[in-house]
């Protein structure tokens, strides 16, 4: 395996240090710089490396591959922990996911191991099961590794956890008093304080390049390929527009109920996605115009339901990546493959840089899954422009989102401010 130039400088640069943090951004391989620092700094007998779900085969297939020289074991399935967890059994790594971690206390059992964390930016709520788990085994680990690109997406608030796991144990009140600022307000009665700013930024990036973070932009190191973005607009249905001056619309065979605000969100979602004539027949121009690749983005189950019935007449080979299905065979060995990806299980981590097309059919809620899903495609290895079109509804929630987007920021933590 060999690595890029900007790759063996990072290690460079953390040479020596157990603990360390690869913030570089999306698309310059940080599995390979993470997996080679973790195999250089043999501080252990067995290594974890903790990921998300989707990338669990992708992580094993790295070691198996490039390390032949340690085992890997998938622990994501019921496994021989005696394969593991003893202190005679040396130089294995075990991949697990997430949201298993805290549900495997054999894990708490380790000795003598080093950690990896993929897309640390998951572990930013500290009160989750997920975060205090990880924080425990950080805290037994002989060293700890961390990899994202948008490590907490410009919210600085959001770092205390994964500086805490690299060695800083400093409280998180004290992290907020000294570099947070914020304002409280009383909300129908209720205190509620709010980010407004950040102070001392200048000694925060000092204190986390002293606990080895790494930071990495693609332009300082890479010449990639241009990026377009095409917006595609649509008209917005009579059953949106109904729902929206009522909260409520009987359409397609079921009710719509707008009866919370979260519940009202989501129905216009769909009203403007899924269920949205137009935007579908738009979708499928799009698809047909081309016989080259294309990575579609969606977030409800109905919608890919909806886009997989349009495509049925073309014959396209359709590959999916959701929290079901991990399949990208047919995009893989098909020139003219499509493959449909749920943002929640392929935003994040999946290399799908032979295609140069992708369509956003509808909107996430949160920031750090629209950056992340842009380089999917955009990306070391990609050598021709990307054009990414942008399916939108007129006058529906889509363009408040994704105006709010643009912003990087979350449209739920918009929707709370907006109904302030």
């Amino acid at each position: 395996m060999e690595l890029f130039g900007y790759q063996k400088a990072a290690l460079e640069r953390v040479a020596g240090r157990h603990d360390c943090a690869f913030y570089h951004d999306m698309g310059l391989g940080k599995t390979f710089t993470g997996a080679e620092k973790l195999m250089r700094d043999r501080c252990w007998s067995k290594a974890l490396v903790v990921c998300q779900k989707s990338k669990v085969h992708d992580w094993y297939d790295h070691f198996e591959e490039n390390y032949p020289d340690v085992v890997v074991i998938d622990l994501t399935y019921d496994v021989d922990w005696d394969t593991f967890i003893p202190v005679e059994a040396t130089d294995v790594v075990g991949i697990i996911n997430y949201d298993l971690i805290w549900r495997r206390p054999q894990l708490m059992e380790l000795t003598c191991f080093s950690v990896m964390f993929d897309e640390s930016s998951l572990l930013q709520n500290t009160s989750s099961k997920r975060t205090k788990a990880a924080m425990r085994l950080a805290f037994k680990a002989n060293s700890v590794i961390m990899l994202s690109g948008t490590p907490v997406d410009g919210k600085y608030e959001r770092l205390w956890s994964q500086l805490y796991m690299l060695g800083w144990h400093i409280t998180e009140r004290m992290f907020w008093r000294q570099y947070v600022e914020t304002e409280t307000t009383m909300v129908e009665g209720f205190p509620i304080t709010k980010v407004v700013g950040y102070k001392n930024e200048e000694r925060l990036v000092r204190k986390m390049k002293a606990l080895g973070c790494d930071f990495l932009k693609t332009g300082d190191v890479l010449d990639l390929p241009e990026q377009r973005f095409v917006d595609v607009w649509c008209d917005r249905t009579k059953a949106y527009a109904k729902f929206a001056r009522d909260h409520y619309v009987e359409a397609y065979g079921q009710e719509f109920v707008g009866d919370t605000t979260f519940g009202a969100m989501t129905a216009e979602r769909m009203l403007a996605g899924a269920y949205s004539e137009e935007k579908l027949r738009a979708f499928e121009d799009l698809v047909a115009g081309t016989s080259d690749r294309v990575v579609v983005f969606y977030n409800f189950d109905v919608e890919l339901e909806a886009m997989q019935r349009q495509l049925v007449k073309y014959g396209r080979p359709v590959s999916v990546l959701n929290g079901k299905r991990h399949d990208l065979k047919a995009f893989r060995e098909n020139s003219d493959g499509v493959v449909f990806v749920q943002y929640q299980a392929g935003a994040m981590g999946v290399n799908l840089q032979e295609a140069q097309y992708t369509v956003y059919f509808s909107p996430p809620l949160a920031s750090s899954l629209f950056e992340q899903s842009k380089k999917r495609i955009h990306r070391v290895g990609q050598d021709k422009p990307c054009t990414y079109y942008v399916l939108k509804s007129k006058g529906t929630v889509e363009e408040k989102i994704y105006s709010t987007l643009a912003l990087r920021q979350d449209y739920t933590e918009k929707l709370f401010e907006m109904g302030r």
